[in-house]
């Protein structure tokens, strides 16, 4: 347990229904499933606050703060960091817990509402809706509650630099002041030890450029900053930049690691025994010092008092931050390798392609068996997961699947996060929609695909439906746009079939993602904020408009497109997309009526390339079954 009272050298810086499940899908339930939260269980979460409550008077804390985070700024957590589910039960990806003496509350977006609510039942936490995603609106909260002179507590290592700077020019005005604190630690017994994964390195032929040339890149983008030393503390940039790869997040092939560039030194922190003597002996090679996870703070500490040091505000927690010296200049800006990892090379690209080809027959297998299997014997939710998983894991070089799996059935398919649970679990009928959201990990490459999938009999508005986001994925496909385009400017194309309805949905239209690596990756995305950041060439994002309808069904259809020039023109460079996913997109609930004969064109000509492309790869029986699923309409 530590507390430390905050600087205050950061306010000079600028941060830039139902049908009932029959008695058979109880009987093949999988043996020796636990409780979610073997460790915690609901009963206590009121224990647990009564506990933090105590320590917080203990300390004259008038508020305290978790938040869903690592010290690497991660979006999916080792379970040692997953503090939120430990305190309360929550188990999504975003959220933020506020405990004062008399009020206790979580802060989570609208993709969460239902889960929350759910998970929240009886634990003493109440659930507070964000108005607008991503935003930390408990600071005004807590300006407006707290008396006068009052301090807070939060754990530094698990606020980000530019988090960490709101909560304190939103406290400013009533002298709230701020402290580094843990009290989660001491009341967490039998806690996940950190992961001890092994890591390895990806050759430098596999990932198109060696780390010495990737560090030369990072290196310029620093003088031009200009900065002497660079922290970098987010996983994937640390994994691209060393061309490393490990097992210490679910889904997620990074491993928990700093890093630090200086003029004449670079640096990567790691614990002992995750690399090799022969990977320490590459990366020295390249011209990179491997030291102990434990020793960056030393090296910060000893930063000489000319230095100017980079870093993310968004990626580097305060804690680290904090320890600076008063006299090192900071720079707070995009971690440079953020910008670099997102436009593939060649060699990437024909890696990745020859992954959607792996993906693509993976799917296949499963579609078809879903739709011959379906009311033949009991598949639930978790079970149709399991068995995509299984026929992915068929597939040469399958390092995992690259989030948890959304199977949503119906009513489940009108939530966009849903994870089947053994509490939550249905059987999938041969009627209505069954959504299916899933990715996997593979040597070399990172797949995310949606299919809403038609189980039997649908009514007219799930057909509807299901034609329109089919309208709204094609409009964003098609799109041809100028060099310097933004995602926004996309996500408004591909949501105009929706909104000429009076349809609209709640998430991002697009995300970009990693070589093997995050599923999630920045720097661009499609969707309604203004994130000023073009689309480029080389950068692949998913296109995944949906609609939902509480209580009904939901239906969502993603492919992930690569960036290209489409031509050069008296008026300037234009840019298009190539469609690197390949899976059918099933046809029997188009209302033809509601396309263009450019959209049916699409439509056919896209089908009839997924089973050119995966044809040669299937059993026979498998491509004849493809070939009748991508039949021009």
């Amino acid at each position: 347990m530590y507390i430390l009272t905050l600087s205050f050298r950061f306010l000079t810086k600028s941060v830039h229904p139902y049908q009932s499940s029959i008695l058979l899908y109880y009987i093949s339930r999988r043996p020796g499933l636990k409780p979610a939260h073997k460790d915690y269980p609901k009963m206590n979460y009121i224990n647990k606050l009564a506990a933090i409550r105590q320590e917080m008077k203990e300390r004259q804390l008038a508020a305290y703060l978790i938040a869903s985070a690592d010290p690497h700024g991660s979006e999916v957590l080792p379970d040692h960091y997953k503090a939120l589910e430990f305190t309360c039960g929550f188990t999504g990806s975003a959220g933020t817990l506020v405990i004062t003496d008399s009020f206790a509350g979580l802060w989570t977006d609208f993709r969460y509402f239902i889960q929350a609510e759910e998970e929240l039942k009886d634990s003493g936490f109440e659930l507070v809706k964000l108005k607008v995603q991503h935003t930390p609106e408990y600071i005004a909260y807590l300006a407006s509650v707290l008396a006068e002179g009052s301090e807070i507590g939060f754990d530094y290592q698990l606020f980000s630099v530019q988090l960490g700077g709101e909560l304190l020019r939103g406290l400013k005005a009533k002298n709230i002041n701020c402290v580094s604190a843990d009290l989660i630690s001491p009341i967490w017994q039998n806690r996940p030890p950190l992961p001890n994964a092994a890591a390895t390195l990806i050759p430098a032929e596999d990932a198109g450029r060696s780390v010495a040339e990737k560090i030369i890149e990072v290196r310029a983008a620093m003088t031009k900053q200009p900065a002497s030393h660079h922290l970098i503390s987010s996983l994937d940039d640390i994994a691209w930049l060393f061309n490393l790869r490990g097992g210490d997040i679910n889904h997620n092939p990074v491993v928990l690691s700093h890093a630090l560039i200086g003029p004449d030194s670079v640096k990567l922190f790691i614990a002992e025994g995750k690399l090799s003597a022969t990977h320490i002996w590459h990366l020295q090679q390249e011209g990179v010092t491997v030291e102990s996870y434990h020793n960056l703070r030393s090296n910060l500490l000893m930063l000489p008092a000319a230095a100017s040091i980079l870093l993310d505000p968004k990626r580097c927690n305060f804690s680290l931050y904090d320890l600076l010296p008063a006299e090192v200049d900071v720079q707070l800006a995009v971690n440079p390798s953020t910008h670099l990892k997102s436009i593939k090379n060649e060699i990437e690209l024909a890696q990745v392609r020859k992954v959607m080809v792996k993906d693509g027959v993976a799917l296949t297998r499963f579609f078809k068996w879903l739709e011959e299997h379906v009311g033949k014997e009991p598949i639930t939710e978790i079970s149709a997961a399991d068995q995509l998983e299984a026929y992915r894991a068929q597939q040469e070089n399958f390092a995992g699947v690259s989030f948890d799996t959304i199977a949503g059935y119906q009513a489940h398919a009108a939530l966009p996060h849903y994870h089947a649970t053994p509490a939550s679990d249905v059987l999938v009928l041969p009627e209505g929609l069954f959504l299916v959201d899933s990715g996997g990990q593979y040597h070399y490459g990172t797949t995310d695909v949606t299919r809403s999938i038609p189980m039997g009999l649908t009514t007219a508005q799930q057909q509807e439906d299901y034609t329109l986001v089919l309208k709204a994925l094609i409009c964003g496909s098609k799109a041809v746009f100028p060099e310097g385009t933004r995602g926004y400017q996309i996500d408004a194309i591909c949501r105009q079939p929706l909104w000429l309805k009076g349809i609209n949905y709640g998430h991002g239209t697009g995300h970009g993602i990693g070589f093997y690596l995050n599923v999630h990756e920045g720097p661009q995305n499609i969707g309604p904020s203004n994130v000023p950041v073009a689309l480029q060439p080389g950068m692949i994002t998913s296109i995944e408009p949906g609609i939902y309808r509480p209580g009904s069904h939901g239906v969502r259809t993603e492919n992930l497109v690569l960036t290209i020039i489409k031509s050069v023109t008296e008026f300037g460079v234009f840019h298009a997309f190539e469609t690197l996913t390949l899976a059918h997109i099933d046809t029997q609930l188009v209302k033809k009526e509601l396309l263009e004969q450019a959209e049916v064109t699409w439509l056919n000509d896209y089908n009839q390339q997924v089973y050119v492309q995966l044809c040669p790869f299937l059993q026979p029986e498998e491509a004849k079954w493809l070939q009748q699923k991508c039949l021009p309409i």
